[in-house]
C-alpha cells in the first residue's frame, strides 16, 4: 500500500547528520513535535523527519508492517484498519500529525498496555542513522530474527538521544472480534482490590480506569467470552470513545490548570496518599496525578513503593524523567558514547548528562 506522499528522503537526513558531525552542531530531532512537552528543552538545529515518509511494506498475512519515520500515525492506523488489524499497544498521538518515529522515540503506550505489551514489545527491526554518520539496519521483519533485536528495542523510549530512527518494522495483530465497555460504581480502593482479583481469572479485560468515582472496563475477545464477562460483572454500558479520550488526555480530568504527573507503580500496588487528584489507569499500574506539590515530595512517596514519576508539564522541573541511580546512569552514558560519541542527538532531552 503506497500513497502519493511516499518519499525516501534518507539521503538528505544522512547529509544533515554528516554536516552536524563535521561542525559539532547539536540536532533537535522532531517530526510533528506533538510530544515536545515531554523531557527537557533541547537547543539545536532542527532535523525534521516528516519528509521521509510512507509505508514501505505491509503483508497482513505476516502480521508485519514497515514504515518510514515521518509517516503519520493516522496513515499507519488507516492501513491496518483496512485489514482489520491494529497496533495493540495503542500509542497516543497528542495531535493529528504525530509520526511513526515519534511513537517509537517516546515509547508511550495506551490503555491496553498491561494486557498486550508496550511499543518496545512490537518493534522487530529499525534503520537508524548513528552518531558515526552511518545508516544502519538492526533486527529484521520476523520474530525469529534476533540479530540486532535488542538494539532496535533500545530505540523505543530513547527520545532521539541515540540516533535518528528512519524506518521501523512492527508486529501487528488482528482486531478483537468483540469489544464492549462498561462502568461500575465503586471507590478506588475497592476497584484496586477487584482488579487484583480479576487479574488472576480468565476475564477478557483489555483496559481498566478509575476516575475517582467509577471503574471503567473494556472487554475484548470472542463474542461468547465478552458476553459471559458482561453478565458476570454487570455495570452500565460505556461509550468506546472513552478510551481514546483517556489515551489522548482529552478527559475533563486533564483540563484542570495544575501540573500533571505520570506515576508508574508495580502491579497490585494499593492506593497512594498523594497530594492532589488522581486518575487510575492500566488497572492500577499507571496513575495520573494533578498536583502543585514539589517533585521531590511526590517522588519520595512513589519511590517508597518501587515506582517512578514523570512530569508531563513542560519546564516545571529540571528533571522531568525519574532521576537515575549512579550505576544506571553510567550505563546510559556508556550507551550514548557508543552510538552518539559527539553528543549531537537531542542533547539533554532525557537527562543533563546525556
Amino acid at each position: 500500500m503506497r500513497s502519493e506522499h511516499d518519499m525516501d528522503d534518507s539521503a538528505a537526513l544522512l547529509e544533515q547528520v554528516s554536516q552536524a558531525l563535521q561542525n559539532a552542531t547539536p540536532l533537535r530531532i522532531q517530526g510533528s513535535n506533538s510530544k515536545a512537552f515531554l523531557g527537557r528543552i533541547v537547543a539545536g538545529e532542527v532535523l525534521d523527519t516528516r519528509s521521509h515518509r510512507g509505508i514501505v511494506s505491509y503483508d497482513p498475512t505476516e502480521l508485519v508492517i514497515t514504515a518510514r519515520c515521518g509517516t503519520p500515525l493516522s496513515e499507519l492506523a488507516e492501513a491496518l484498519d483496512q485489514a482489520q488489524q491494529m497496533l495493540p499497544c495503542e500509542p497516543p498521538s497528542f495531535g493529528d500529525d504525530a509520526t511513526v518515529g515519534g511513537m517509537i522515540a517516546s515509547g508511550l503506550s495506551g490503555p491496553r498496555r498491561p494486557w498486550a505489551g508496550s511499543v518496545r514489545d512490537f518493534v522487530l527491526g529499525t534503520r537508524v542513522i548513528t552518531g558515526h554518520g552511518k545508516h544502519l539496519r538492526f533486527g529484521g521483519e520476523v520474530m525469529k530474527n534476533v540479530a540486532g533485536y535488542d538494539l532496535s528495542r533500545l530505540m523505543a523510549g530513547s527520545y532521539g538521544a541515540l540516533g535518528v530512527i528512519t524506518e521501523v518494522s512492527l508486529k501487528v495483530l488482528p482486531k478483537p472480534r468483540q469489544c464492549l465497555s462498561i462502568s461500575l460504581e465503586m471507590d478506588s480502593d475497592r476497584a484496586l482490590l477487584r482488579l487484583a482479583q480479576w487479574g488472576q481469572q480468565p476475564l477478557p479485560i483489555s483496559a481498566a480506569c478509575h476516575d475517582g468515582e467509577r471503574l471503567h472496563l473494556r472487554l475484548e475477545g470472542g463474542e461468547g467470552s465478552v458476553a459471559a464477562a458482561h453478565d458476570r460483572l454487570g455495570g452500565e454500558l460505556l461509550e468506546a470513545s472513552y478510551w481514546t479520550d483517556l489515551n489522548e488526555q482529552r478527559l475533563r480530568f486533564f483540563d484542570e490548570d495544575q501540573p500533571i504527573w505520570r506515576v508508574s507503580v508495580p502491579n497490585n500496588t494499593p492506593g497512594l496518599s498523594l497530594p492532589g487528584r488522581q486518575l487510575i489507569d492500566w488497572g492500577g499500574a499507571q496513575r495520573w496525578l494533578k498536583s502543585d506539590a514539589d517533585a521531590s515530595f511526590i517522588r519520595a512517596i512513589v519511590n517508597a513503593v518501587g515506582g517512578h514519576v514523570t512530569c508531563y508539564s513542560h519546564g516545571l522541573c529540571d528533571s522531568p524523567f525519574q532521576p537515575l541511580p549512579e550505576t544506571l546512569l553510567r550505563y546510559h552514558r556508556s550507551l550514548k558514547q557508543q552510538l552518539d560519541p559527539r553528543g549531537i542527538f537531542n542533547p539533554g532531552r532525557l537527562y543533563p548528562e546525556l
